[in-house]
């Protein structure tokens, strides 16, 4: 199996087939089959949380008396590297 790998200089190409050692090629296999299963499960899960925010907005949007004004509210800044004992 052929697969690519994008590193900070470039893309590197790899042929998990022309791995000598069969524990090592096994390995890189089922690693590769695990990735893919993650960013399925990743992209399956993007999708859900889009569209419960998106029905949140919908259902939401139907109800101005939810709507509430946001303030401006004061911001105090506490120094903390100075304790007292």
């Amino acid at each position: 199996m052929i697969i690519s790998i994008q590193k900070d200089d470039g893309e590197v190409l790899y042929d998990t087939n022309k791995v000598a050692d069969d524990n090592s090629r096994r390995n890189a296999n089922v690693t590769i089959s695990k990735i893919g299963t993650l960013s399925v499960v990743t992209e399956a899960l993007k999708y859900a949380s889009d569209s419960h925010q998106n029905n949140l907005e919908i259902l939401l949007q139907k109800h101005e008396e939810a709507i509430v004004e946001m303030e401006e509210e004061e911001v105090v800044a506490v120094d903390t590297d100075s304790e007292e004992s």
